[in-house]
This record gives structure tokens, C-alpha cells and sequence, in this order.
């Protein structure tokens, strides 16, 4: 092999030397020519373009301002709602002669007015939680067949149907109530009496029929289609690793939803049992048409009575005068207080499950 021929110090040929390109070291400043006073400002320094400007006004910015505005709009109604509940209440809150939260009578219209929210508050909470007492473990376990058990056609079709529950008017639900259902409930109710009668929920001489019992029956069927389509959807979202690392490490199915789905459910689980409370409380002519309206306080669910806030103003309303209109209206706003300490509380509980499980992972 020959020598290798010595580097030129000229540009073309090959020399010890180095060329004018190279000759400033590594880190030291670049020329004259690249300073900035010197650069021509339409040359792009290095191989690439400068950056676009951000415009200060486009569809993102739009976008952006539209969804603030329908998110402040949500906020500004419930506001407005809760201002013209409160200035059409404070006139007939006046004029009352008795105790708007411990009363348990109503008679607004008279010469001396009296009503309070004691007895249809608590008949709406009552039959409320007895109709999610009902309905949450019937829905739970509907859509744990749906979505574990059932084959995809059966539990397709199956899953269509009960959501078509939910199209079913409330006046229809109440009529059938009331017509056709509040025989067996009063079949049922006899028994419960005889045999569990010294339970005091289930005391009582009668009559019965038309109870506390009926239309909370009556409120878990209207709020069972909710609840199951949310949680068959909540179950479905669980990921397939989750389940199948459970069924690896030798779990039954049973097991396997208990420690898969189950857990990582929860939350869209309780959002749909708050969702479907807040159906129930607000439930108006399907209570209407099954309450004997009683304005008292009491926790016997067989015998006939109850009442709730929503039924007592569709009763109401057309035959009130102006004092008894603000009295409904009052009633109206009791409600709404406790719908937005239901969702409240729903959102609060959501969000520490969601940041408990952020958290663990």
C-alpha cells in the first residue's frame, strides 16, 4: 500500500490544512456577516423557516370563547332560577302564620296562611331513597348480565328494551300504578303486616293500597332503566387486561367482576345512582296518581298516604291563590336546594374516588 498523499492547504485539493469554513473552533462566536445588525432579515438562519405567528384571533380562539360562554350560560340559569324562586317566595314566607320548616299542614289560601315543607319534604326524600333501595341492586345486577353473563345478541336485545323503559311518559307509569299495580302492592302489603308488623315500617291497621310502598315501587321502575343503561355502560368501559390478569390468576367470574369491575366502576356507578335519585325526587304526576296526599310525618310506608313536593304543586297549583302560588313556589325552592345538594354531593364523591384511583396508579 502506498502512502497516503499529505492534505493541500488549498480548497480543492487535499492538505494538511483545513478549509476557511472550518477554520473558527468549536464554541467560538459566529462572524461578522451572522451578527444580527449584519444578517439579511428575509434569510432564515440554519436550514429552516421561521415559525408562523400565532394569529390573535382564530377558530381556536372562537372555539374556546363558545365554550366558555355555554359553560357560564349553565351557571347564569341556575341563577336566574334560583333568584325568581326566591323574590315570588318571600311575599307568601311572610304572610305565613306557622313554622315554614317544621309545619305539616297546608292552607295558604285562607285568611290566615298556613303551610310548611316539614311533611312533603320528608314524603320526598322517603320515597326516594325506598325507590333506590329497590332499584339499584335490580339495575346492578342487570347489567352485570348484560355485559358478563348474557351472549351479544341476548343481551343486546335485552339492553334495547330496558332502555325503551325510559321513553315510557311518567303519566303512563302513574295510571298503570294506580289502576292495575295497586292491587298486588295491596295483597303484599297485607302480608307484610301480618307477618313483619311489629317492624314499624310495616305497622298499621290499614287501609292499604295507595302508599308510600306503591309509589316508590312505582319511582324504582321509572328510575331502574336509567341506572342500568349508566352502569352496563360504566362496566363495559373496564379494560380487557384488568379482567383478564383477574381470570389468570385463577378467579371465577364472580371473583373477577368483584375485584375488576366492580372497583373500577364505582364511580360511574354512583353517578348513575345519583342521576336516578335526582329523577325520583323531582317525579311529579307518577306520585300524584298512587299518594293519598297526608301531610304528616310518618315512617309506616303501607298504610295510605304520603305526598311529595313535586305531586303537592301539580295538585296545587291550579286551584291556589296568589299567597298559595308563593307558597308553592317556596315548596319548589326547598326542592331545588336539596336537587343541587344531590348533585353536589354526587360530584364531590366522584371526584375523590377518581383522585384516590389516579393516585394508586
Amino acid at each position: 500500500m502506498g502512502d497516503i498523499p499529505p492534505r493541500s492547504a488549498g480548497t480543492g485539493t487535499g492538505g494538511p490544512g483545513v478549509t476557511q469554513s472550518h477554520a473558527r473552533p468549536a464554541g467560538s462566536a459566529l462572524p461578522a456577516d451572522f451578527s444580527p445588525a449584519n444578517r439579511d432579515p428575509g434569510r432564515p438562519i440554519g436550514g429552516g423557516g421561521a415559525l408562523p405567528r400565532r394569529r390573535k384571533f382564530g377558530a381556536e380562539t372562537l372555539f374556546r370563547l363558545l365554550t366558555m360562554a355555554a359553560g357560564s350560560m349553565v351557571l347564569i340559569i341556575i341563577v336566574a332560577i334560583a333568584v325568581f324562586l326566591v323574590s315570588k317566595a318571600v311575599p307568601a314566607l311572610r304572610a305565613n302564620t306557622e313554622n315554614f320548616f317544621t309545619y305539616e299542614g297546608w292552607s295558604p289560601n285562607g285568611a290566615e296562611p298556613k303551610f310548611g315543607i316539614g311533611a312533603l319534604a320528608f314524603g320526598t326524600v322517603l320515597s326516594s331513597a325506598i325507590a333506590l333501595v329497590i332499584a339499584v341492586p335490580v339495575a346492578l345486577g342487570i347489567a352485570l348480565f348484560l355485559t358478563h353473563y348474557a351472549p351479544r345478541r341476548l343481551g343486546t336485545a335485552l339492553g334495547f328494551l330496558i332502555d325503551l323503559l325510559a321513553a315510557v311518559p311518567s303519566v303512563v307509569f302513574g295510571l298503570w300504578g294506580r289502576d292495575y299495580f295497586v292491587g298486588p302492592v295491596t295483597d303484599l302489603s297485607v302480608w307484610l303486616n301480618k307477618y313483619f308488623g311489629w317492624i314499624p315500617i310495616f305497622g298499621g291497621d290499614g287501609p292499604f293500597g295507595r302508599s308510600v310502598l306503591l309509589g316508590s315501587l312505582v319511582l324504582a321502575i321509572m328510575v331502574l332503566p336509567i341506572v342500568t343503561s349508566l352502569s352496563r355502560e360504566v362496566f363495559l368501559q373496564t379494560p380487557t387486561a384488568n379482567e383478564e390478569a383477574a381470570l389468570a390468576l385463577g378467579s371465577t367470574k364472580w371473583e373477577m367482576i368483584r375485584t375488576a369491575v366492580l372497583p373500577y366502576g364505582r364511580p360511574g356507578v354512583i353517578g348513575a345512582v345519583m342521576l336516578g335519585l335526582g329523577r325520583a325526587l323531582g317525579e311529579t304526576i307518577a306520585l300524584a296518581l298512587t299518594l293519598s296526599f297526608l301531610y304528616e310525618i310518618s315512617f309506616n310506608i303501607l298504610e295510605n298516604g304520603g305526598n311529595s313536593i313535586a305531586a303537592n304543586i301539580a295538585v296545587k297549583f291550579g286551584e291556589a291563590d296568589a299567597t298559595g302560588r308563593g307558597a308553592l313556589i317556596a315548596s319548589g325552592l326547598v326542592l331545588f336546594v336539596i336537587t343541587l345538594i344531590v348533585n353536589m354531593t354526587a360530584r364531590a364523591i366522584i371526584y375523590r374516588r377518581r383522585e384516590f384511583t389516579e393516585s394508586a396508579a
